[in-house]
C-alpha cells in the first residue's frame, strides 16, 4: 500500500495565540458554570480591555447535584462568577436541565438576544461536549446565526471547549487571567462539590499549550466558523474538521 502524505500539525492546530475575538460578545451556556469552567480566562481578558460581554444560561440546572434549593443555588453562583469576570447582564433561560430541545421558538429567542446585544461575537459550545444540553446549544445558536442570514447583526461564530477536547482554529492566552478564572471557578461549590471541575478544567487549558511558545502556561481553545461553513450544518463542518487528519 503506497504511503499517504498526511497534513503536517501547523494545518491542525495553531502555533501562536490570537486576539480577542471583537465584541460586544454574548456567550450561550447550557448551564451555571459552563461559561467559567469554558473561557473565563478570555471573559477577564475581554472586561480588561473594555469590551462588554454578556450572558444567556439556558437550562435550569436542577439536575447537577443533590443541593437544596439548587436552581436558586446555582443562579446565585453564577450571578457571583459574573461579577469576578466583568460580565455586563446574565439572563436564565430555565430550560429543562438535560431536556434541552432544538425549537422554532427557542432559536428565535437566540436570534432576538443577538440582536438586543447587537453581538459582534458569539460562542457556543463545541460540537465534541459529551453532556447533550452542550451539544443541542451548538445546535440552536448554529441555527440561529443561519436564521439571521444577512440581518443587520451579523456576528462571527465561535465554539468554546468546556469539559474536553474540542475542534479549535485559534487559543487565547489566559497566562495571567489563570488565578482569577480559579476565584471565579471555586464559586460553584454546588458543582465542584460533584468532581474535581477545577482541577479537570486546568488540566486541559494546560494541555491546550502543546503547541504554543514556552511562556504561555494556560490558554483557552476555540473554533472560529467561515462565513462558507456557517451555510451548511454543523455536523458537516464537523465532519470535515476531523476528516484533516486523514
Amino acid at each position: 500500500m503506497p504511503n499517504q502524505e498526511l497534513n503536517p500539525e501547523h494545518k491542525l492546530m495553531p502555533f501562536e495565540t490570537s486576539s480577542l475575538p471583537p465584541g460586544p460578545w454574548l456567550v450561550f451556556a447550557p448551564h451555571a458554570d459552563d461559561e467559567t469552567y469554558g473561557m473565563a480566562g478570555s471573559l477577564l481578558k475581554a472586561s480588561e480591555e473594555g469590551m462588554d460581554t454578556h450572558l444567556v444560561v439556558m437550562t435550569d440546572g436542577a439536575l447537577g447535584g443533590d443541593t437544596e434549593n439548587l436552581v436558586d443555588v446555582r443562579n446565585g453562583e453564577v450571578h457571583q462568577a459574573a461579577e469576578i469576570l466583568g460580565i455586563e447582564s446574565v439572563e436564565s433561560w430555565q430550560q429543562p436541565d438535560r431536556g434541552l430541545t432544538v425549537s422554532e421558538e427557542l432559536v428565535d429567542r437566540v436570534c432576538d438576544k443577538i440582536r438586543e446585544i447587537g453581538a459582534a461575537s458569539v460562542f457556543f459550545p463545541g460540537p465534541l461536549e459529551l453532556h447533550p444540553d452542550h451539544r443541542i446549544a451548538a445546535l440552536l445558536v448554529w441555527a440561529a446565526i443561519q436564521k439571521l442570514g444577512n440581518d443587520a447583526v451579523n456576528p462571527n461564530a465561535y465554539s468554546y471547549e468546556i469539559g474536553v477536547q474540542n475542534p479549535v482554529n485559534l487559543f487565547i492566552d489566559i497566562t495571567l487571567q489563570r488565578p482569577r478564572k480559579e476565584q471565579a471557578m471555586a464559586v460553584y461549590a454546588s458543582q465542584n462539590d460533584e468532581n474535581n471541575y477545577e482541577e479537570l478544567v486546568l488540566s486541559l487549558d494546560k494541555g491546550r499549550t502543546f503547541t504554543l511558545p514556552a511562556e504561555v502556561s494556560h490558554a483557552e481553545g476555540f473554533y472560529l466558523y467561515s462565513k462558507e461553513e456557517l451555510t451548511t450544518s454543523l455536523k458537516v463542518v464537523t465532519h470535515s474538521i476531523i476528516d484533516l487528519y486523514w
